[in-house]
């Protein structure tokens, strides 16, 4: 099935398909954490039951999700010791200790009050409950800002010198931690989690709407969505723009490959709206351009010179069209996510909300665009920021451990297979759960407690007239 591929190739498909698998459940319960806290918080000030029906029918998913989060990261880990271990024992020294913070702090923190969280309402009471839900949702974005750290490191690496073994030692971790993409990413992926969470539970709600069970929860959490769809969605467009500046400042064969620039552009770089990138021939086929209009965004003026790929080695360019079409499909989902977020403001002016049919389709169908855009997202930063692992600093071909390509093979393979059924099957579960609305059935069903304890005949059942006493 691998034949022909090498051993590189096939631990960076190894590395692509663990790391999307994972990367798609942080996404989602960061922002389900915090939309859970909010939920929470409207129940204990309103004490309107719409909001406690929410929070129970969102937790279950939410714990489901978190669970397959916490199995896909642990596997993913393990890969930078089997298949990138010259990686490790480079950049080690740095992104050690920053992905040990991450479980000291954030993870320790999820799972010491996920429990409580889940089962403790009744347990510990209403403040102490408020506090493990506000401590969870800190927990997960804790988690994405020393992941966001180390990666932004590797992106944008600062703080550091280099020992005679070739090692990445630290010299200030506040440059490293702090480095010149952190803030950017962090700010830009949040918001995407965000975004992510809110799409989700505006599909649930559209198909709900859609089959007439128009409740209480269903509208109030439509309301919810298309409420942080309007309002975030300009802000990430904004968040993503300033993060595409970063990018050129640090980054710029990067950008370039986004843009499809082959070619040096001095008098101002047109925007490559579509086309086919040709990195063989150094041009992009059948292009549809905006004249100049590149420089203009990312310059802010129409007549700024841009460089182009032309300026380049080959064997520092990345995969362009990999690059470009990623790229492309970000930020066309950006702007139908601030798209239905107008319409939504348009219907709810009208008082049409509940009601707009064409509305709640667009919903469903943009459900899941959430977790597409932080794919292509994550494409185009990891794909573009080639041929490098700690870019400009070490290739990703130095990165490999010394292993074999059959074994990678086998290895991928495996995962392939045992991943498609463990999280195939936790996906159907989550979508079950979604399928049902809020309050249909027993919103809560860990507070009934047991039917009966093992070995004892529940009260109801017991005769003591045929016992003889």
């Amino acid at each position: 099935m691998f034949e022909g591929f090498s051993a590189e190739t096939l631990a960076r498909m190894q590395f692509a398909f663990t790391v999307s698998f994972h990367i798609i459940f942080p996404a989602f319960s960061i922002g389900l954490a915090s939309y859970l806290a909010v939920l929470n918080a409207q129940w204990l000030r309103t004490r309107d039951q719409v909001f406690l029906t929410l929070f129970n029918y969102w937790k279950k998913i939410f714990a489901v999700a978190f669970g397959m989060g916490v199995v896909s990261g642990i596997v993913m880990s393990y890969q930078f010791g089997t298949n990138w271990a010259v990686f490790s024992e480079k950049a080690g020294p740095v992104i050690g200790p920053l992905m040990a913070y991450e479980v000291l702090t954030a993870f320790f923190l999820e799972a010491g009050f996920l429990g409580i969280m889940l089962f403790g309402r009744d347990k510990v009471g209403e403040g102490l409950h408020m506090m493990a839900t506000a401590l969870v949702a800190i927990g997960t974005l804790t988690s994405a800002t020393w992941i966001l750290s180390v990666n932004s490191w590797m992106q944008t690496p600062a703080g550091y010198d280099i020992n005679d073994l070739g090692q990445f030692i630290p010299v200030d971790w506040w440059a490293i931690v702090f480095n010149p993409s952190f803030t950017h990413r962090l700010a830009h992926m949040v918001l995407a989690a965000y975004l992510t969470t809110a799409f989700v539970v505006a599909g649930v709600a559209a198909w709900q709407l859609l089959r007439g069970r128009a409740t209480d929860g269903t509208r109030k959490m439509f309301s919810m969505a298309m409420w942080m769809a309007a309002i975030v969605t300009p802000i990430q467009i904004f968040a993503g723009d300033s993060h595409g500046l970063n990018t050129l400042e640090h980054q710029p064969v990067k950008v370039m490959a986004m843009e499809g620039h082959f070619e040096s552009h001095p008098d101002g770089a047109p925007l490559i709206l579509f086309g086919f990138p040709n990195q063989k021939e150094k041009r992009v086929d059948y292009a549809i351009e905006i004249p100049k209009l590149s420089s203009l965004i990312l310059k802010h003026d129409l007549n700024a010179p841009l460089d182009g790929l032309d300026t380049v080695p080959d064997d520092e360019e990345p995969p362009v069209a990999i690059v470009f079409w990623s790229f492309r499909v970000m930020v066309g989902i950006g702007f139908a996510m601030l798209g239905l977020g107008l319409w939504s403001l348009l219907q709810r002016m009208r008082g049409r909300l509940y009601t707009s049919t064409w509305l709640h389709r667009a919903a469903v169908l943009m459900g899941p665009t959430g977790f597409i855009a932080v794919l292509a997202g994550w494409v185009t930063t990891e794909v573009g920021r080639q041929p490098y692992t700690v870019y400009g600093l070490l290739r990703t071909s130095d990165s490999l451990s010394p292993v074999e390509a059959p074994a990678v093979a086998t290895s991928l393979l495996m995962f392939i297979m045992v991943y498609f059924f463990v999280f195939g099957a936790g996906t159907y579960y989550i979508l079950r759960l979604m399928h049902k609305a809020p309050g249909e059935g027993s919103d809560d069903p860990t507070r009934a407690g047991p039917l009966r304890t093992a070995g004892i005949v529940p009260p109801a059942q017991y005769d003591a007239s045929k016992t003889g006493s």
